[in-house]
């Protein structure tokens, strides 16, 4: 089990949550109160770089989903970077590769500028 870290950092579309390690039942909160404290502003993108995430439980795609909700509430949108296979296939598997913008990595999810990228 690796605990999970979360780092923000500002990119031009908006703001970026490098996620790391385990979001399961356990942490799945954490990302819920670190989304809960960023602003999305109207046409920006909350990205979350999942390149260090080592493992996702069912209450972690809820987090997922929780904080696109934010986003969209917000006025901006969500878009998922670099996201492991084993949770791209979850993502598949439930139709939610149709609810986000699914990215390479980080750097292509932050070039397109606005949430209509």
């Amino acid at each position: 089990m690796s605990p999970l870290t979360i780092t923000i950092r500002d990119a031009g579309t908006g703001p970026v949550l490098e996620i790391a390690g385990d979001l399961d039942h356990y942490t799945a909160s954490e990302l819920r109160k670190a989304v809960d404290g960023v602003t999305v502003a109207v046409g920006q993108l909350l990205v979350l770089d999942l390149a260090g995430l080592e493992f996702c439980d069912s209450s972690g795609i809820s987090a997922l989903l929780s904080a696109r909700s934010v986003a969209v509430e917000q006025g901006g949108g969500i878009a998922l970077a670099a996201v492991p296979a084993n949770t791209a296939r979850i993502l598949r598997i439930v139709g939610l590769d149709q609810v986000f913008a699914i990215h390479p990595d980080a750097a292509a999810a932050t070039a397109h500028g606005s949430v209509a990228g």
